[in-house]
């Protein structure tokens, strides 16, 4: 396994994101992947027991960062209370 700080040397981006659902625009799924059209693909493809009920989904938002503790990171904040209530105010 290659270390995070030599992929991000390399131009690797690591994404969180938040997607909505098409059909439900009030169902939102929050993540992270180092490949966002791919991540896309599968949740709409259902490969993901989370996001399967409430398919096809849209990029609502993604921010890139260099590492990935950092986009870990940025997940875990917004599916927190305070970050719900960031979310909520800011961003969606």
């Amino acid at each position: 396994m290659v270390p995070s700080e030599a992929l991000a040397k390399e131009g690797c981006l690591y994404y969180t994101y938040v997607l909505e659902s098409v059909s439900q625009p009030d169902q939102r799924y929050i993540g992270h992947t180092s490949d966002l059209r791919k991540r896309l693909a599968e949740h709409n493809a259902g490969s993901c027991l989370h996001t399967r009920k409430y398919r096809p989904w849209k990029i609502k938002l993604y921010l890139a960062f260099e590492e990935i503790d950092r986009a870990r990171d940025f997940e875990r904040y917004l599916k927190s209370g305070s970050g719900h209530a960031f979310g909520n105010r800011h961003l969606w």
